[in-house]
């Protein structure tokens, strides 16, 4: 059992009962001497005490009552969002320690209040500054906010806030009102003056203080994609230099070697000269044919398609093993372009490394979309050859032209779908391609 401390509140209470019960006993034997009976003077006695122990009782209880009345304000202003108040005391007791909790608890909201506005702070004057526009729409489609970015690109620089986003979206260019009238990410050229500008429009939908809102965000690329620009060509310089030298470097020799054969007379060996300079003229020719096809691909001419008769004619150029059912229903697309995708995507698998038998596709049907799966179990990539497999002229093989995967997207994106590319759990690579399912 915890001892009871006099300096507390407990035991001045303790102390107050115990001299008012001394001081009853007392004035009980008192008046029991005098009136000649003892319960008659106990019951004066307890009547004389009861008066002064109400009024101790209440004068006890005052502090408390202060103490209530200003934990009730405080609590108020705390709800109100004010942690300036703080109370004060000399007490000692447990009412001055409860005081001084409630001193703490404001002395750390304060701190908290004080780290949240500085963080506000620099997050909206990060956001107002950003070169990206950002604006934010409530579930009735107004706009609760836009940057500085956003003001100067949708808005003449005003800022739009309490607007209906329709209403800004007729002051926009018609390509740019169409991208964001759209239901996915999009990049999209907008004719400004005498220039075209290009934006990457991304959006996503979140909950803010429990309430559905949506964020659009456009960020003008055309710097970006002038400075990759740049970089392709002079990577394509780089890729086509390398392999002139390393073709014209040999027919120089083989043309001299030629030469001083036939100086010497030496009949017999020219063919071997010539059939060298022959195979090195033919993978150039190979090699510009390749850069050829990638700058000149056609528009995809789609058109109802069978899944049996086209995976029929796709075992033809390549060899695979197909997991799950052949699909009922018919896809639309243009069967040669999807052909050429797929053939380079079973023959990248082979040429992975691991068990040619474990070279797999898949197709799967899903409400908008046809998955057509290529997996294999080879190494699989790295994180960094993941980010850049799909661009132009980016290969890992030493004789590669870096084309086939970036041509494989280019036909994909045409028919409007997608193509990814992920580890597999276990070892290898599944490259999915995702096309419009369009009803036939």
């Amino acid at each position: 059992m915890t001892p009871v401390r006099f300096t507390s509140l407990e035991g001045k209470l303790a102390l107050l009962l115990f001299g008012a019960a001394i001081v009853a006993a007392v004035l009980a034997a008192v008046l029991a001497e005098l009136i000649g009976s003892a319960w008659l003077g106990a019951v004066i006695a307890i009547a004389a005490c009861l008066l002064p122990l109400a009024w101790a009782a209440h004068a006890a209880m005052q502090p408390v009552r202060r103490l209530l009345r200003a934990l009730s304000g405080s609590v108020a202003s705390y709800r109100d969002g004010d942690f300036s108040i703080s109370l004060r005391t000399r007490r000692r007791d447990e009412l001055g320690q409860l005081i001084e909790a409630h001193n703490e608890l404001g002395h750390a909201l304060r701190e908290q209040r004080q780290n949240l506005v500085q963080r506000e702070l620099l997050l909206d004057t990060v956001v107002q500054h950003s070169p990206t526009a950002l604006v934010l729409t409530d579930a009735s489609d107004h706009i609760v906010y836009a940057n500085l970015a956003a003001r100067q690109l949708f808005n003449e620089g005003k800022s739009p806030a309490g607007m209906r986003f329709e209403e800004l979206l007729d002051a926009c260019p018609e390509a740019m009102r169409h991208a964001l009238t759209a239901s996915e990410d999009s990049l999209f050229g907008v004719e400004m003056g005498s220039d075209e500008e290009y934006f990457h429009l991304s959006r996503r939908d979140f909950r803010l203080q429990g309430r559905p809102h949506q964020l659009y965000l456009v960020q003008r690329m055309t710097r970006e994609l002038s400075r990759q620009e740049v970089a392709v060509w002079k990577r394509v310089i780089r890729v086509i230099s390398h392999e002139l030298n390393n073709s014209l470097a040999p027919i120089s020799s083989l043309a001299h070697s030629g030469a001083e054969l036939a100086r010497r007379n030496d009949l017999a060996r020219l063919p071997r000269v010539f059939e060298g300079i022959g195979d090195r003229v033919r993978h150039l020719h190979s090699f510009t044919a390749g850069y050829a096809s990638f700058a000149k691909l056609p528009q995809p001419n789609p058109a109802p398609v069978e899944w049996a008769a086209f995976l029929d004619s796709l075992k033809l150029h390549c060899e695979f093993r197909l997991v799950g059912d052949v699909p009922d229903e018919s896809a639309r697309f243009d069967a040669a372009q999807i052909e050429q995708v797929l053939i380079n995507l079973v023959k990248n698998a082979i040429e992975a490394g691991g068990d040619p038998q474990e070279v797999t596709l898949a197709i799967k049907h899903a409400a908008l979309t046809w998955r057509v799966e290529v997996a294999d179990r080879g190494p699989g990539m790295t994180d960094t050859v993941l980010a850049q497999a799909l661009l132009p002229f980016y290969s890992t093989k030493r004789s590669g032209t870096g084309l086939g995967l970036a041509l494989a997207r280019e036909i994909v994106e045409a028919h409007g779908g997608r193509i990814t590319l992920a580890n597999r759990e276990g070892g290898g690579l599944r490259v999915t391609v995702a096309l419009p399912a369009a009803r036939v």
